[in-house]
């Protein structure tokens, strides 16, 4: 380290004050408005889903019902698979 007196007697450290900055290594940055559609799309997938297969069955609203019960663990889990690298 380079060091040098200033007049006034303190010790300056040449080597601190003029480093370069530590620079982070590039990452996926999470987007929480990305994170936010991506478990609204695959929910409501699941529930369309759900609402067709109950009506070919007999039963929409029961149908989608099941659809979105299901769907909200599914999208948690492909928020989780698409944004595990950012966290």
């Amino acid at each position: 380290m380079t060091e040098n007196r200033l007049p006034s007697g303190f010790l300056l450290l040449r080597a601190l004050v003029c480093s370069q900055r530590v620079v982070e290594p590039d990452r996926p940055s999470l987007q929480l408005a990305g994170a936010g559609g991506t478990l609204i799309g695959v929910t409501a997938a699941c529930g369309i889903v759900g609402a067709l297969a109950g009506w070919a069955l007999g039963s929409w609203p029961l149908g989608l019902m099941v659809g979105l019960v299901i769907g909200i663990p599914v999208g948690i889990f492909s928020v989780y698979r698409r944004y595990r690298e950012a966290m």
